[in-house]
């Protein structure tokens, strides 16, 4: 973008890992993503370019091999990578949860077992928490891992995970009732295990299947599966943070980072969508002119380069937040329901833009307009973010008795 979605107050060295992460995508990324997508290809290729950039390990700090950046720089580097595969964002988004939950919470022996390899992209991530019949509902969680010895037995079937297949560590948040008395509450026994295992599908380790990927409506290339356990031995060790009931806060904790993630995709999807617009109104001729020159379509260019600014502030809002060390889920709640809002709106506008050509399978935003949708529900609904949002402001504007 020449002008739209500028980020003021970067280092030159946040600005040099942006500008390299553009060219990569405007090299790497953009010309094979639809040919890819339309297979449900995994980008073996690209994925092994983002590792050689350092990627992988944006946000691990440097005594683990990372580069030690910020989350406003993951943001607008997620920014840059959704727009132009939204695909390839998600591959590094759930690496980053992991890792940012193992930064914040591990033992300093699984940061120093764990981090250093994923910074490097040999162990790569994928996060467990929702299950088939809970939706939202993460107090409803059935998995259960009880205490066996030295190790823990897991039982239970996840849902949608990202990255299932090609993964090689899970978090995965599961019931642990021990120690935990009756009547405890549900989010107050729960736990996240690092569980190991090989990429691949079928049995991936004793106990632990990932049956074959989701068929989903976009959202290709990455693999979206289940993940079942059945009887599956974790080592003690292995319970992040080395102490069971907290599970609950891990997650939230990677899903309030996940978020920015989130609005940062629909920044980045949204930022394309307008490019392509723009692009095709002054290409396009109708009544002796191109459809740029008509009123109607300067109103919708308006509009969508509006709504692409507003969003991208709003996420870097929410990023800086975090990154200063204040609670940040009122910032990240508004950013991801804007961004995936505006998104949905923008990408729609430029379909339209290109009429009748953007539903064909030749025109990149055809693949834009079946990815928007995963951005309105990843991560929470809008209803729940709303919720979120709610309730923080009335925390906020609580009145005095």
């Amino acid at each position: 973008m020449a002008r739209l979605a500028r980020t003021e107050g970067l280092t030159d060295i946040q600005g040099e890992i942006l500008s390299t992460v553009r060219d990569f995508v405007d090299k790497e990324i953009i010309p094979v993503a639809t040919e890819l997508e339309h297979r449900d290809e995994y980008p073996t290729q690209i994925v092994e370019g983002l590792k050689e950039l350092g990627v992988f390990g944006l946000m691990i700090p440097e005594e683990y091999g990372g580069l030690g950046e910020s989350l406003l720089t993951y943001a607008l580097t997620v920014e840059e990578i959704a727009r132009g595969w939204m695909s390839v964002s998600g591959i590094i988004n759930t690496h980053f949860i992991v890792a940012y939950m193992l930064k914040q919470h591990g033992t300093q022996e699984q940061k120093d077992y764990f981090l250093p390899k994923m910074a490097a992209g040999e162990i790569r991530g994928a996060f467990s928490m929702s299950e088939p019949a809970l939706g939202s509902d993460v107090s409803a969680i059935s998995s259960k891992g009880v205490r066996d010895g030295d190790e823990y037995v897991l039982n239970g079937q996840k849902m949608w995970l990202t990255n299932g297949g090609s993964s090689t560590l899970v978090a995965v948040l599961c019931r642990t009732d021990e120690g935990h008395p009756e009547g405890t509450a549900p989010h107050k026994s729960m736990t996240t295990f690092l569980v190991e295992k090989e990429a691949g599908f079928g049995e991936v380790r004793p106990g632990l299947t990932i049956p074959g990927k989701i068929e989903k409506m976009g959202y290709k290339g990455v693999d979206t599966t289940e993940l079942i356990m059945d009887g599956l031995r974790v080592p003690a060790d292995r319970v992040l943070g080395g102490e069971t009931g907290r599970g609950f806060y891990h997650m939230m904790d990677g899903v309030e980072v996940g978020r920015v993630n989130v609005a940062a995709r629909g920044c980045g999807v949204a930022q394309r969508a307008f490019e392509l617009g723009v692009a095709y109104a002054q290409q396009r001729h109708t009544f002796g002119k191109p459809i740029a020159q008509h009123q109607a379509i300067q109103f919708k260019l308006a509009e969508m380069a509006t709504k692409v600014e507003a969003a991208h502030a709003m996420m870097v809002n929410a990023a800086r937040t975090k990154d200063s060390g204040q609670r940040n889920d009122l910032e990240a709640g508004m950013a991801k329901y804007l961004a995936s809002e505006y998104c949905k709106e923008v990408v729609e506008d430029a379909f339209r833009i290109h009429g009748g050509y953007g539903f064909s399978k030749e025109y990149e935003i055809e693949r834009l307009y079946r990815e928007a949708p995963m951005l309105l529900i990843g991560e929470g609904t809008a209803e729940i973010q709303k919720m979120i949002i709610g309730r923080r402001l009335l925390e906020e504007y609580r009145i005095q008795d």
